[in-house]
């Protein structure tokens, strides 16, 4: 709005100075100015993920604050968490088709765009948080994965390990055959189906946004998930025990539309894929974050329990070849299994 500032001239109110006409006049104006909105941004981007309260969540909240600093202003960041902007193949969807502008979740729903993301949930690959997180920012994987989403346009600007993948269960899973006969909520890999085999339960694909419902209406048993996960949706309703096999991890991609970055200026281009740096920031941030969530889930009252040695043995016996067996007959599923596997050993 143009703000149309009144004439000057020699005529004053009777009861006013021409200092204090002039105090009057400036501080309307100051009034006015503050009130006024501020100028929008010139773009808008929606990025939306899953979860809420967690690395994936804290992403955003530092790319955001990168992003609109380094556009001055120019591109706004919206954040939304939790689903908001649909289940997580919808949001998918959105990004290659530029409706939502970014999106951040695990690296195996991306099967539906390249099976080779599946081999980021075989189990018996990564050590350990860290060594998962290392082996998916080493730059040979992260520019591998940003290569497998860029013909399905989109661009892949930060990659993220989230620790392990544990067990949550109606009836708790405190020993390896209590796994036998149950329905567990997968993100829906043919190595995650093969893994559940392996350990006698049933694998059900399943969106982040469905999981507690179909808790509660017992079309599943449990379900498989980051402690982040059962701690911020507050599963201690449906689950009290967590256990803990370290036998996968969760490895996470962040992706823009590519239709949507061609309408960018060059400029704001760069800014939007520089953004993605703060992923380093970030792991670091969820390497704290993860130290304090077992005191979370106690807090609202559950429990976490690790499998007994010996069947942790037997797991990692059961399910080592697990990786080469669901890949045989994919050879570009295996060479990307083999160079997760040699950057895993690197790290």
């Amino acid at each position: 709005m143009r703000i149309v500032r009144p004439t000057t001239g020699r005529h004053h109110s009777s009861t006013r100075t021409p200092n204090a006409a002039g105090a009057a006049i400036a501080a309307a104006l100051m009034v006015f100015a503050s009130a006024a909105p501020a100028a929008a941004a010139e773009f808008v981007m929606k990025f939306g993920t899953a979860t809420m309260n967690e690395g994936q969540h804290q992403f955003l909240k530092f790319y955001k604050e990168a992003v609109e600093k380094a556009s001055g202003g120019r591109i706004e960041v919206q954040i939304y968490p939790n689903s908001q902007l649909g289940p997580i193949p919808r949001e998918i969807e959105g990004v290659q088709l530029g409706s939502i502008q970014g999106y951040i979740g695990p690296a195996d729903f991306f099967v539906g765009i390249d099976p080779r993301f599946g081999v980021f949930s075989a189990p018996m690959v990564f050590r350990d948080e860290a060594n998962a997180a290392a082996t998916v920012q080493d730059p040979a994987v992260q520019k591998a994965m940003f290569a497998l989403v860029a013909p399905k346009r989109m661009v892949g600007i930060a990659t993220l390990g989230l620790g392990a993948s544990d067990y949550g269960a109606r009836k708790p899973i405190l020993r390896l055959a209590d796994f036998a006969g149950k329905k567990l909520r997968i993100n829906g890999t043919e190595l995650e189906r093969q893994k559940m085999a392996k350990l006698g339960a049933t694998g059900i694909g399943m969106p982040l946004s469905e999981v507690v419902p179909a808790l509660d209406q017992g079309t599943i048993d449990g379900t498989i998930s980051g402690i982040s996960v059962f701690v911020a949706f507050k599963m201690n309703d449906l689950l009290k025990t967590i256990t803990v096999t370290n036998d996968t991890f969760i490895n996470s991609i962040a992706v823009v539309s590519k239709p949507w970055l061609d309408k960018l200026p060059p400029d704001l281009q760069k800014v939007v894929i520089d953004g993605g740096a703060v992923d380093a920031k970030t792991q670091q941030w969820e390497f704290d974050f993860s130290k304090k969530l077992v005191a979370d889930w106690t807090t609202l009252g559950g429990t976490v329990h690790t499998l007994p040695a010996d069947d942790l043995a037997k797991m990692k016996t059961l399910l080592g070849p697990v990786p080469d067996q669901a890949t045989k007959n994919q050879p570009a599923v295996h060479d990307m299994l083999e160079m997760v596997r040699a950057a895993a050993a690197k790290h």
